[in-house]
Parts: structure tokens; C-alpha cells; sequence
């Protein structure tokens, strides 16, 4: 028997330049804390989280410089499209995550944003390191090689 698939979960943004630009270690599920309009307006697909980045500061989480569209509904009581936006993750995490950025170098980038099974909102954080501009013809030169040999493949099978 089919699963159907949950009308609660839904992709609202992806970052698909992240993994071009950064070469992702490990990555890490984290709740978001919303206002109201803010998750009218991601139930209609109105985000963007391609120049954001999360930031540990004073022992929280942080997602900054993530887009939010305006919910056209809620004129009065809206929201600052562009505000900090508070992460919730437990605190061995936390604490993980400030090693790997303050001592490692590593970046936490976010690489999706989701309502999850239940209807809350996800963020995928990546912990990730930044490529060089040798790393990412490395990697775009493998892609296109094994393009080139799936081709081959087929054409000789």
C-alpha cells in the first residue's frame, strides 16, 4: 500500500548555491521561533534564505539576513521581513556548533526551510566550510565527467 504524502510538509525555500559554494560537513534539523504573519506568509511560499546565515551569539542561535515576505493580510500587526530569527536546537548542540564555528572556522548555513510531518517549521543548518575557487572547478569538472559517463553508458548498453 501507497503512503500519501503529508499535506503538512512542504519545501517553502531551498538554498541550492550552498552546496556550490561550501563544502558541507555535517548538517543539523532546527525549530524557528515565528510570529504569526510570518507563517501565514511561509504557507504561501514567500521566503528566501540564499544570503542568510545562523550565528551563535551570547549562547543562542541565531538565523540573520533571511527573508520573509509580508503577509498582505495582516497590514496592521505584520512583521520586519528581514528581523533575527531565533533557532531552537537542544543545548549539546548549541554547544557543538560554537566549537565548530569559533574554533574550526566552519560556517552554518542554512539549506532548507520546511514545515515538517507535523506542520512546524524547519530549518536544515549546515556546518560547512567555505570552497576556494580551485575546490568548486574540482567539483563542477567530477559533475560534468560523470555526466559525460552516465552518457556513455547508456549509449554503449
Amino acid at each position: 500500500m501507497m503512503k500519501k504524502s503529508d499535506p503538512n510538509s512542504k519545501l517553502i525555500a531551498e538554498n541550492r548555491r550552498a552546496r556550490f559554494d561550501y563544502a558541507i560537513e555535517d548538517d543539523i534539523e532546527a525549530g524557528i521561533i515565528l510570529q504569526g504573519s510570518e507563517v501565514k506568509s511561509l504557507r504561501e511560499g514567500g521566503a528566501n534564505i540564499a544570503e542568510s546565515y545562523a550565528a551563535v551569539e551570547d549562547g543562542e542561535l541565531w538565523l540573520v539576513n533571511s527573508y520573509v515576505a509580508p503577509f498582505k493580510q495582516a497590514k496592521t500587526w505584520g512583521h520586519d521581513e528581514r528581523r533575527r530569527r531565533k533557532l531552537l536546537v537542544s543545548a549539546k548542540e548549541l554547544s557543538r556548533l560554537w566549537n565548530a564555528t569559533q574554533r574550526e572556522g566552519m560556517t552554518l548555513i542554512p539549506l532548507k526551510l520546511y514545515f515538517n510531518d507535523r506542520g512546524i517549521a524547519k530549518l536544515k543548518i549546515g556546518i560547512a566550510k567555505g570552497k576556494k575557487l580551485a575546490d568548486k572547478r574540482d567539483t563542477s569538472a567530477k559533475r560534468d565527467w560523470n555526466r559525460q559517463k552516465q552518457r556513455l553508458l547508456k549509449q554503449g548498453g
